[in-house]
């Protein structure tokens, strides 16, 4: 394939196919088809299901053990999204009871590292971002005052302009 210069001025990381249709998705644009593989990777399960395989292979009830909190129904709609974006490797033997186990293709585990690296970072920042949280909280919960109280810390407009106090 053929590629010209970069197909957005301030990404020179973007490269276009001569014939004008982008290479690299363009997440910003409405209809970018990475979208929806960034919505299945970055969902609530999503994060977790690659999480979990990075370490090793496991079944379909282990995965649910691991991740506290998530449904059959949703595990599952997740681990077939992650496996039709190529990130999941299904793999069912031929036997009875059903034994199937899930995997991350190769694919699927560069995907799991970057993932791993943000869920480290929002471990790492929680206290500044849970203290952040608090201060919101306590400026949300403490007494409202009314806009001449915040223009001029208790004096109305009109005082204020008059110059007496």
């Amino acid at each position: 394939m053929e590629v010209s210069e970069s197909a957005h001025p301030k990404d020179p990381g973007a490269r276009r196919p001569k014939g004008g249709r982008t290479a690299r998705g363009d997440l910003l644009a409405e209809a970018c088809p990475s979208r929806e593989v960034l919505k299945h990777m970055t969902s609530r399960w999503g994060l977790f299901v690659l999480m979990v395989l990075t370490k090793r292979t496991h079944r379909f009830a282990e995965l649910r053990r691991a991740i506290g909190g998530v449904s059959e129904r949703m595990l599952a709609q997740t681990l077939q999204w992650l496996e039709l974006d190529g990130l999941v490797l299904r793999v069912a033997h031929d036997v009875v009871p059903p034994h199937v186990e899930y995997s991350l293709t190769p694919l699927g585990r560069d995907a799991s590292h970057q993932v791993v690296g943000l869920t480290d970072w929002i471990e790492s920042h929680m206290p500044q971002m849970t203290a952040a949280r608090n201060r919101h909280a306590a400026a949300a919960a403490a007494p409202k005052r009314g806009p001449a109280a915040v223009a001029g810390r208790g004096h109305s407009t009109a005082t204020r302009a008059a110059g007496t106090r």
